[in-house]
This record gives C-alpha cells, sequence and structure tokens, in this order.
C-alpha cells in the first residue's frame, strides 16, 4: 500500500493535510460595479449580489474537504468611502449563505500593513491559525494583487478570473479561469 500525498507524518502518525482555497471576495463572490474598466465593492451594501454558480461551486469544494477561506482588501474603510460596519454587513450576509470557514479583511490603504494584497500577511495568518499547508492550497482571484498574494504566500497553485479589467495582469505562473465555477472544477480535477 502506497503512502497518501495528502496526508503527513506527525508524533509517528499520520495526520490529514489541511488544504484551502483562499478567495477574493469581490468579483469572485460577488458581482463588481465597474467604472472605466475597472472594478469597485458593492456600495451601498443592498448592492451586493452573489455571482451565479458562486454558491454550488463553493458547496463543492467544501464537501471535498477544503477550508474556504475569503481574504479580501477593504480600502474604502480607510478613505472614509464606506463604513466598517457597512463591510461587515455584507460579509454577514456571505457567511450565513455560503461556505465560507473565515473572512479575513484589511481595512487598510495602500502601504500601511502586511496583510494588503498583493502583502501575503492575511494568507499566512489563516494558514498558521488553521494549521493549512499552503503547497497544498489554491488562491483564486481577479486582479493582479490577489494571485502575487497567493504566489508570495506560497500556494500550490493561484488562479486568476480574467474579466479583462483594464489594470495590470498578473505574473505568472497562474492558471487562467473565467468564473469561480470553472475554478472550482480546476481544483477537483488537480487536487
Amino acid at each position: 500500500m502506497g503512502v497518501d500525498p495528502l496526508k503527513q507524518r506527525e508524533q509517528g502518525r499520520e495526520t490529514p493535510v489541511v488544504r484551502a482555497v483562499f478567495l477574493d471576495r469581490d468579483g469572485v463572490i460577488n458581482r463588481v460595479l465597474l467604472r472605466d474598466g475597472k472594478p469597485y465593492p458593492p456600495f451601498p451594501v443592498e448592492s451586493f449580489e452573489v455571482i451565479e454558480g458562486v454558491e454550488q461551486a463553493l458547496d463543492k469544494l467544501h464537501r471535498a474537504g477544503f477550508l474556504l477561506i475569503v481574504v479580501t482588501n477593504q480600502p474604502d474603510v480607510a478613505r472614509g468611502k464606506t463604513s466598517r460596519e457597512s463591510v461587515e454587513r455584507v460579509h454577514q450576509q456571505m457567511a450565513s449563505r455560503l461556505a465560507i470557514d473565515e473572512i479575513v479583511t484589511c481595512y487598510h490603504d495602500d502601504g500601511e500593513c502586511s496583510c494588503r494584497k498583493p502583502e501575503p500577511g492575511a494568507i499566512l495568518d489563516a494558514a498558521k491559525r488553521h494549521g493549512v499547508d499552503l503547497a497544498s492550497s489554491f488562491m483564486v482571484g481577479d486582479r493582479w494583487r490577489d494571485i502575487e498574494a497567493g504566489q508570495r504566500a506560497g500556494c500550490g497553485q493561484c488562479l486568476f478570473i480574467d474579466y479583462g479589467y483594464r489594470e495590470k495582469q498578473p505574473n505568472p505562473p497562474f492558471e487562467r479561469v473565467a468564473s469561480l465555477w470553472e475554478a472550482a472544477n480546476f481544483i477537483l480535477n488537480t487536487g
């Protein structure tokens, strides 16, 4: 009998490897507002809308044993454009409706911290809290910052949902997909 690649040794016994799918929020889970080809978070809160197929994709990943951790930048709080309470109301809606294990939010603006993507701090902290094996895990995002954060954190693979935004594109390596549904199928067929 061979060794299961998804098990590791711990104190003389085999234990399952904890794998996660780290997900950006806006554009991956919910629709964004597009202005001049650039994506923006939903505003007001009532405009929050889960993208078709997301709920089913998350359910499939969760049933397959992946932790689902949303890692999102919300700098509009620091910029005074929205309140922390508004963002948290959106997260409460998400948590009550979707198979998500944790939502990690950076409320800072550019250059203020190590948790704002493309910095990997939020992913690294969540991985440590949950005992996640990053090399066996995935990052799914729709912007270059998401992909770079996943790469810098050491995620085994990063998947870029390409909506054709008019902004910088991620640096390889990454897999290009059209939706979270397609990303979930890729992950399940790969991992």
